[in-house]
């Protein structure tokens, strides 16, 4: 798992502008930046840090922009039912994210009744966070699928109450000046160190009637469910009314 994250880190060198190569076919400049990798659960050293156990300061709530109000305890996070989904203050673009979930350990429901959440990339394209263990529901609702897109392909999933993982590449859409859609979004999942969704392109919005892009040259609006043409947006976490918790989260900028 380690050697599989510290790779991860190094995605971003191949796109880099390197300088022609010589005869040989030997390139020397420019030199990749040097970064460390994820050492004992650490953040690569150039991760802006989501969430580190101590405080929601990286966080606002998305309905009225006021500060995040999720508990607090044991280095963790858990959704407070009620208090609301809860955004990044900071917008992204293209990433590499890591985020550690953990449905409570008291079943009680069923399907999508059951450690049900969300890590919303752009707010918009849900990642579904779900107690996946031993129960039934549709699979593109199942926990690692792109929401009513696309199925995971392969289940993962802990019991319930153990901690798990997502590593998630995103590539964020395209749009022109006009708000016209040039290139989609793009997502890769690694769900407990193990690929479940490789290089997926992304159909539109989820919790749509049908999965669509659009675009505004302005403002967000999360009530329009509308992409920011700026190419950057918050990460949501997903209020769903259960208990499920998040620890360790981390982004890079690619």
């Amino acid at each position: 798992m380690k050697n599989l994250l510290l790779a991860l880190t190094l995605l971003p060198i191949s796109s880099l502008a390197f300088s022609q190569a010589n005869d040989r076919g030997e390139v020397y400049e420019p030199v990749p930046a040097l970064v460390t990798g994820v050492i004992d659960g650490a953040p690569p050293s150039d991760a802006i840090v989501l969430f580190d156990g101590s405080n929601l300061e990286a966080w606002n709530r998305t309905a009225d922009d006021a500060p995040a109000r999720w508990l607090i305890e044991d280095g963790a996070i858990t959704v407070q039912s009620g208090v609301g989904t809860i955004k990044t203050r900071q917008a992204f673009g293209d990433i590499q994210l890591h985020v550690e979930f953990r449905p409570t350990d008291v079943i009680d429901g069923s399907g999508q009744g059951r450690g049900n959440s969300g890590v919303f990339l752009h707010s918009l394209y849900e990642v579904q966070v779900l107690d996946s263990w031993e129960n039934d529901t549709y699979v593109n609702g199942q926990a690692g699928s792109i929401y009513k897109q696309q199925a995971p392909l392969v289940n993962v999933s802990r019991p319930p109450g153990q901690w798990q993982s997502f590593d998630i590449i995103f590539k964020a859409p395209v749009y022109s000046s006009a708000g016209e859609l040039e290139s989609p979004a793009y997502v890769t999942v690694l769900q407990n160190g193990v690929l479940v969704l490789n290089h997926f392109e992304i159909l539109g919005a989820t919790f749509t009637e049908s999965p669509e892009y659009a675009a505004r040259c302005g403002p967000y609006s999360q009530e329009q469910r509308i992409q920011d043409c700026s190419g950057k947006m918050p990460i949501t976490l997903q209020d769903h009314g259960q208990i499920v918790s998040f620890r360790n989260i981390w982004v890079r900028e690619l």
